[in-house]
C-alpha cells in the first residue's frame, strides 16, 4: 500500500466573468505519483476584479475553501477540523489508501494555479 506524501489543490478560473471566481480541485498525492481526488465541489467568488487580484491571495483563499470549514454552532473549531480530516481519510480509505487523519492533517498542502488562471492574472508559467 502506498503512502500519501502531500495534498495539492488546483485552482482554476470558474467562469469568464471580469470578477474573481475560482474553482478548487483538492487531491492527495501518493508516493507512487498517483493522485486521489478528495474534493471537487469547492470554490469561491468575490467582487474583486481580476486585474486587482494577486496569486498569493488566490492561493490563500483556495487553501481555506478546501477546509476545514467553520464549525457548526454546537461544535468547536477542533471538533470541526477533526471531522474534516476524518472525512478525507475515509475518502482515501474507500480508494484503498490507509492514512490516519492526524497524519493527513500534517502533510504539506500546495496550491497550484492553473495556466488559465495565471493568464487571467496576467502571468505565465507554472509558478505564478
Amino acid at each position: 500500500m502506498t503512502a500519501v506524501t502531500r495534498l495539492v489543490t488546483i485552482a482554476d478560473v470558474d467562469d469568464d466573468a471580469k470578477r474573481v471566481s475560482v474553482s478548487a480541485r483538492h487531491e492527495a498525492v501518493l508516493a507512487d505519483g498517483r493522485r486521489v481526488l478528495l474534493l471537487d465541489d469547492r470554490g469561491w467568488a468575490s467582487t474583486q476584479l481580476w486585474a486587482a487580484a494577486s496569486a498569493d491571495e488566490i492561493r490563500e483563499t483556495t487553501r481555506t475553501v478546501v477546509g476545514p470549514d467553520e464549525p457548526a454552532p454546537d461544535q468547536s473549531y477542533e471538533e470541526a477540523a477533526a471531522g474534516h480530516w476524518a472525512t478525507l481519510a475515509g475518502t482515501l480509505r474507500r480508494r484503498g489508501v490507509a492514512v490516519d487523519p492526524d497524519d493527513l492533517r500534517r502533510l504539506p498542502h500546495d496550491v497550484v494555479l492553473s495556466p488559465r488562471l495565471l493568464r487571467r492574472l496576467g502571468r505565465t508559467g507554472a509558478g505564478g
